[in-house]
């Protein structure tokens, strides 16, 4: 049985104009065989939400370096929740305090969170293993 492309949409919310890493990624996604959408920079999380939905996506991944993650992931699952997308696996990356990593785990605001020095190909295995095993969101 052929298993289906993962699809992810990579998404830079905010005011963050930084969008160097989020590309790195977006393209080793595809070059590790998913479907990637890429939002562009100065996203909200309601057109975050609104475009991984459009997308049907099975997962969210979020880039923030502008030190706003503990506002945006819960607003973003918040979002998932209120439109019945709860199971698009939410994660992202970026500059964080481990602290706020764990918190952010811990809450259910974000599945996975990768932070710099992270491989590309760490990353592509722990969104193939989640995705392909059924993990929920």
């Amino acid at each position: 049985m052929e298993e289906c492309k993962i699809r992810v949409l990579v998404a830079k919310p905010g005011l963050d104009g930084h969008d160097r890493g989020a590309k790195v990624i977006a393209r080793a996604l595809r070059d590790g065989g998913m479907e990637v959408i890429y939002t562009g920079l100065h996203q909200t999380p309601e057109q975050v939400v609104e475009a991984a939905i459009q997308e049907d996506v099975d997962v969210i991944g979020l880039s923030i370096l502008s030190g706003a993650h503990m506002t945006i992931f819960p607003r973003v699952k918040q979002l998932l929740l209120e439109n019945g997308a709860d199971n698009i696996m939410l994660i992202g990356g970026g500059t964080m305090p481990e602290e706020d990593v764990q918190a952010l785990i811990l809450s259910g605001d974000a599945k996975a969170l990768f932070t710099p020095g992270t491989s590309t190909e760490d990353i592509i295995t722990w969104i193939r293993q989640s995705v392909y095993s059924g993990e929920s969101a």
